[in-house]
């Protein structure tokens, strides 16, 4: 599905012409012009899934910003703004094929992080509660409590609850459960799954970060579904080859100057782990998981344990 078909940032030229008509004040930042422009990046057409992909400083973080910001995207946490982060957005000019639906968001490592941490402070705040209870039950359960007015109901009934029930069922009642336990990678990956919705248009910058490799390759495979059988159109920043790989993909090089667009199997970072892997190749083909430096004494200290045995 196609929302978006082209979005243009503002040139060279069009940032000059901007900056000569603005009054002269001290500015710690004129963020974000003269990032994109830097690398004469000026115009992205896009396709179902379209990447960005780029080193530190290529400005892929900033075009996805600037895109939802433009597009008034929903987003769930705060990124870096400047005084003229508007004056650019204003700048910037877009297609679209088909209006872009209301779920539509813009999805960031902040977002995932910030959710990992809340759901953190929540289980933290949960177990306190837990200990308070095991006390109040002992107290509630021994105490010498008389019921004298309506104010007395709410301790009325808690005590009456602890001398009818056993420790556990006493905290299990008057406690909420904890969120389940997951691993960082398993609360990313919910993350995405419970944020992305059929029929809508996902900006996601670096949704790599916190997942394992085998989780990146699950989401690959959602977002590749999302694209294919639930109407979703795709814009992501990412560094990640197991993303890169994504079928159909249109892949734009950040780090080329002029910004081009590259097969994934091009792209630096990719051939990086490729080159590697074959160096190593013999590793993984002679079956033996272990990895011994030579000249560690280890394959000798074997040998003598087997002579001693």
């Amino acid at each position: 599905m196609l929302y978006l078909t082209q979005f243009s940032f503002p040139d060279g030229e069009r940032e000059f012409d901007f900056f000569l008509g603005q009054k002269r004040t001290c500015h710690d930042s004129f963020y974000p012009f003269q990032i994109l422009s830097r690398h004469h990046l000026t115009q992205l057409s896009f396709e179902p899934v379209t990447i960005l992909y780029g080193g530190n400083g290529s400005g892929k973080t900033t075009a996805v910003n600037v895109i939802a910001q433009t597009l008034h995207l929903c987003r769930d946490t705060r990124f870096n703004q400047s005084p003229f982060f508007n004056d650019y957005t204003a700048l910037c000019e877009y297609e679209l094929r088909q209006p872009v639906p209301p779920n539509s968001r813009i999805i960031t490592s902040d977002d995932v992080f910030d959710y990992m941490l809340n759901l953190r402070a929540l289980n933290e705040g949960i177990d306190l509660r837990r200990e308070e209870l095991f006390q109040e039950y002992l107290d509630d359960k021994y105490s010498d409590f008389k019921y004298r007015t309506l104010e007395d109901y709410e301790q009325l009934k808690r005590v009456n609850l602890s001398r009818s029930k056993t420790q556990s069922k006493y905290v299990r009642r008057r406690l909420m459960d904890n969120p389940r336990e997951q691993s960082n990678g398993e609360s990313a990956f919910f993350y995405f799954t419970s944020k992305i919705e059929e029929n809508g248009l996902y900006l996601l910058d670096e949704p790599e970060n916190s997942l394992s490799p085998q989780r990146q390759q699950e989401l690959l495979g959602f977002l590749e579904d999302s694209v294919r059988f639930f109407g979703c159109q795709f814009i992501i920043a990412t560094h990640s080859p197991f993303l890169l790989s994504m079928r159909g993909a249109r892949v734009y090089d950040l780090d080329e100057d002029p910004v081009r667009i590259r097969r994934w199997t091009q792209l630096p970072a990719v051939r990086a782990y490729y080159d590697f892997f074959r160096r190593h190749a013999s590793a993984f083909e002679d079956g033996d998981d272990r990895i011994i430096p030579p000249d560690s004494g280890i394959e000798q200290n074997q040998s003598e344990l087997v002579r001693r045995e």
